[in-house]
């Protein structure tokens, strides 16, 4: 009778061989994809580096763990009960990691936040403080910048936490978290537009205020305009969302951006008038972002934080400038 034990195929010998996690993850890989290739895939590993994994692991047990005659492998009996083991082991071992990460941040010396500039004001102050007060003994510094900039900061170590519109090109080595989605928006100087007549052939005959393309807000947008074959005249482009709003009451013209972009120039609100655009949505996502399990569940708290105050604070000052387009923030729920 097999029970819920793994015992060597043979007592004669005794394997010289180690579990290790390596080889409990691996393990776990192979069962969830069914092939070898598919597990290096996952893991990000060479075939040949998952087959040797599984070898020593069955070495070390002394039977074997996946009959590989057919496709996808499947789980011998003694592979069967190593399933639900070795799944509690790495469960215990998450648990434990995340635990110790806490005990960590309770002496945690300093923490560096790195948040977009549209964000800055309205919410770094009042994380800034939060974090001030579960962690008294940590020096807590706060830089902002572009979403590439705070990216980017995050993944040379200068930040240990970035809340950006632009993920990091090797994502897998970070968490990161959806805090919301904003929708672009169409603004003009005031009484520029007729929303009652054609706004395409209107925006086609108004000056054009654009982002600079060397920005991920530029680039985007642009290459929303091109895929809507809609291609307005282009005089101007400009980094800040205080410059590109200043050019648009200057010359009478109008641009595209997003409720934080409006409200981190709200002093020009009053003379703009603020539209859904004219042509299919596009909108953009605001992560947190932090490296895999080195800050324990500190990400999911701040996110969470960050959520409740997006949602008191920015989504009412955007409603009081557009009743209209309230709903363009949209907070997640996960």
């Amino acid at each position: 009778m097999l029970k819920d034990s793994i015992r060597p195929a043979s007592t004669a010998q005794t394997p010289q061989t180690d579990f290790t996690l390596r080889g409990l993850r691996v393990f776990v890989a192979v069962e969830e994809t069914g092939s070898i290739g598919g597990a290096a895939e996952r893991l990000g590993a060479s075939s040949s580096g998952v087959s040797q994994q599984i070898s020593t692991l069955e070495e070390a047990i002394g039977t074997k763990l996946f009959d590989r005659r057919g496709r996808p492998v499947t789980l011998t009996p003694a592979g069967q009960v190593l399933r639900a083991h070795a799944r509690r082991i790495l469960e215990a071992v998450a648990e434990a990691k995340a635990e110790l990460a806490e005990l960590d941040l309770a002496v945690l010396p300093r923490l560096t936040l790195a948040i977009i500039d549209d964000l800055d004001a309205s919410l770094t102050p009042m994380l800034v403080s939060g974090l001030r007060a579960q962690f008294r003994n940590c020096f807590v510094n706060a830089t902002s910048g572009g979403s590439d900039r705070v990216t980017r900061c995050l993944q040379t170590r200068e930040a240990d936490i970035a809340v950006s519109a632009v993920l990091p090109d090797n994502v897998e080595e970070f968490c990161a978290i959806p805090l919301f989605r904003e929708a672009f928006i169409l603004v003009a100087a005031k009484g520029q537009l007729d929303p009652d007549a054609d706004m395409q052939e209107q925006l086609l005959n108004t000056p054009f205020i654009q982002y600079s393309e060397e920005l991920p807000i530029g680039r985007m947008l642009a290459q929303h305009l091109r895929r809507m074959r809609f291609e307005p005249s282009r005089h101007y482009s400009f980094e800040a969302s205080r410059s590109v709003l200043a050019m648009v009451l200057q010359e009478h013209g109008w641009a595209l951006t997003t409720p934080l972009n409006l409200m981190d120039a709200e002093r020009f609100a009053p003379h703009l008038d603020v539209f859904k655009l004219p042509f299919p949505a596009v909108s953009r996502r605001i992560w947190l972002i932090a490296r895999n399990e080195e800050l324990g569940a500190l990400p999911e708290r701040l996110a969470e934080d960050c959520r409740k105050l997006v949602s008191a604070q920015v989504v009412p000052r955007f409603a009081a400038i557009a009743p209209k387009l309230r709903h363009a923030i949209e907070i997640a729920t996960e």
